[in-house]
């Protein structure tokens, strides 16, 4: 709580699986104040959204939603991304919960950081696309940037007690997907490639963790998050999801954050920060697990986990060429246009296009999202079946 008083709490993306989980943490606690919230297209989710939580004002990106809205709700209603930003500034939050899926999220993030606003980061994009300038902004205006992704929370509580040069390594853990161990991947269904066998998330990410792209992004996070080189973090396949993340220590020790795989764990760590509140989750009964295995991933059937290392590298525009190609290839996986295999073969044509440049302003950024989106559906037209 801050100094007595409600923390003041903004989220956008509030109808997605982070945001509704969000208001659920919300509704659970007595120190968190909902005072915006803002979607794309569900009007009517926000709406009633906004009015079980008692929040004056939403924003839709959706002009055609917003409309709808204000004809259905009483309150004010922003419009687009205009709308999105003016909700963040005229709110005064103390914390901006983004939750926002894909690149448009940068813009959101971008603009609470430049108001000095905290940033509990959902929005995985900020950093993969903007990460050199997106943590220049965080420095230069003194907002923090907290860690949403369950990964990059137990990296943050673990690192917090450790003295700077102490801690080696950071090893982020991935469940593997549904594809584990299998090695042809050509004949994937869309309804296979959504099943995954341990989180409920939506469709672009639940992708994404089924090619072991969202666990390369992690790695560009966590580069950005805490300052490492990519030579000092790992991948690790943890099927049990138990183990969220572990650092290796100087004197040999490692240390690991456990926990059920529940993303109100998480999310009320960012939100509460510096303080912790009760989640009604059951405790982790190691003797009922039994065990808890690791192995190594496979580079050469996930393909995207190792483009996305290399874009990492490569540094400059790289990862956001990367974020392009994938938005756009996994849209057309799941408009059923290109094959599972195809992903990874859109996003490294496209990476060889467009090798990595420097970024001095965000507008390079914006560039090359644009061209690689472009060269994108050029790719995935070249895939799709006549």
């Amino acid at each position: 709580m801050l100094l007595g008083r409600m923390k003041k709490l903004l989220i956008l993306g509030s109808t997605g699986s982070i945001g509704t989980q969000a208001l659920e943490v919300v509704g659970a606690s007595d120190e968190l104040q909902v005072v915006g919230l803002a979607a794309g297209r569900d009007w009517g989710a926000v709406v009633e959204q906004a009015r079980e939580h008692g929040v004056p004002t939403i924003a839709l990106a959706d002009p055609d939603s917003a409309a709808k809205a204000r004809d259905g709700w009483s309150g004010r209603v922003l419009e687009g991304e205009g709308g999105v930003r003016e909700l963040i500034v005229a709110s005064q939050p103390d914390l901006v919960l983004n939750a926002i899926v894909g690149a448009a999220g940068l813009g959101s993030t971008v603009v609470a950081l430049t108001e000095g606003i905290d940033v509990a980061l959902a929005n995985k994009e900020s950093l993969v696309v903007g990460g050199e300038l997106v943590m220049a902004l965080a420095e230069a205006t003194g907002a923090r940037l907290l860690p949403v992704d369950s990964e990059h929370s137990a990296l943050h509580q673990l690192i917090a007690g450790e003295a700077p040069g102490t801690v080696e390594k950071l090893v982020l853990t991935a469940s593997g997907g549904p594809f584990r161990g299998r090695e042809d991947l050509s004949a994937v269904t869309v309804e296979e490639a959504l099943a995954h066998p341990t989180w409920e998330m939506g469709g672009r990410i639940t992708i994404d963790s089924a090619t072991l792209m969202n666990k390369g992004f992690e790695a560009i996070e966590a580069h950005h998050l805490f300052a490492v080189g990519y030579d000092r973090i790992d991948v690790v396949v943890h099927p049990q999801s138990l183990v969220h993340s572990l650092i290796q220590l100087n004197d040999g020790s490692s240390l690991a954050h456990l926990g059920h795989p529940d993303m109100r764990v998480p999310i009320s760590y960012a939100l509460h920060y510096p303080d912790r509140a009760d989640v009604d989750l059951r405790q982790l009964d190691l003797a009922e697990v039994g065990e808890l295995t690791f192995e190594a991933p496979d580079l050469e059937t996930f393909g995207c986990l190792r483009l996305a290392l290399e874009a990492g590298g490569a540094g400059g525009t790289a990862p956001c060429v990367l974020n392009a190609a994938d938005e756009v290839a996994v849209a057309a996986f799941l408009a059923g246009e290109i094959p599972f295999t195809g992903i990874a073969a859109v996003i490294e044509r496209v990476l060889a296009e467009m090798p990595a440049q420097p970024v001095g302003h965000f507008d390079d950024l914006f560039a090359a999202d644009a061209e690689a989106r472009r060269r994108s559906e050029d790719h995935v037209r070249g895939l799709t079946p006549a």
